[in-house]
């Protein structure tokens, strides 16, 4: 697994499993936020890195989302760490198998029931801070995706809102419902974030600029269905 600092509070871990497969560390003033937990071959070498990295404890461990290639080392991660798991109110009954996620042929019991905690609302659906994260619901790749946006360094972990190649915004793979996820995509132009992190792709650097162009593209597909 490789490890690469991309802001002054933010760590990207990656491993290749046919494609890349990112999560992100992000120090806090007090620990440590882990978003995402990829696969559980990952558990050992984020544990270790954390370790390694002597930024203070695991707090928490925040999800975009509850598909298998997002919480696959959640399980072994809490043998040795205690720490709350969030995901949006909305996709955690996917995640816990009570709910068929769009188009799958299964339930999927991803994480047990009862470990993983909705992300607080302040009102109207406006979800609260995590620490120095904001999370943002974007739905459409799932039904209770989010993206979470680090204003201080003005990186914008986006999970699978989108995929990317050779720095260029893609839609993202085996997504149920494209035309809601176009939809969110707009948080991209709201927050303007310097750097775009993906779960499956590299570095999208100033995405903002790109969002006419991927928006007309992703339209003229889905007007083609």
């Amino acid at each position: 697994m490789k490890a690469i600092q991309i802001s002054e509070h933010i760590w990207s871990l990656k491993t290749w499993m046919i494609i890349p497969i990112h999560v992100w560390v992000v120090v806090e003033e007090d620990g440590i936020t882990l978003v995402d937990a990829g696969m559980p071959m990952m558990a050992k070498g984020i544990m270790k890195f954390l370790k390694q990295l002597n930024a203070g404890p695991l707090k928490q461990i925040l999800l975009t989302h509850g598909h298998t290639d997002h919480v696959g080392a959640v399980k072994v991660i809490l043998t040795e760490n205690e720490v709350p798991v969030y995901a949006h109110q909305i996709e955690i009954p996917y995640l816990e198998g009570e709910l068929l996620y769009p188009k799958r042929k299964k339930l999927e019991n991803n994480l047990p029931k009862k470990l993983t905690q909705p992300l607080l609302e302040e009102e109207a659906g406006i979800l609260k801070s995590v620490g120095g994260l904001k999370p943002f619901f974007t739905p459409g790749h799932s039904p209770g995706h989010v993206v979470y946006y680090h204003e201080k360094d003005q990186v914008l972990l986006a999970g699978d809102l989108f995929k990317s190649k050779n720095g260029k915004l893609q839609p993202p793979m085996f997504t149920p419902n494209m035309a809601e996820a176009l939809k969110s995509s707009a948080v991209v132009g709201q927050l303007k974030p310097k750097r775009l992190e993906v779960c499956h792709g590299n570095t999208v650097f100033n995405p903002a600029d790109q969002l006419k162009d991927y928006v007309q593209t992703v339209e003229k597909k889905l007007e083609g269905k």
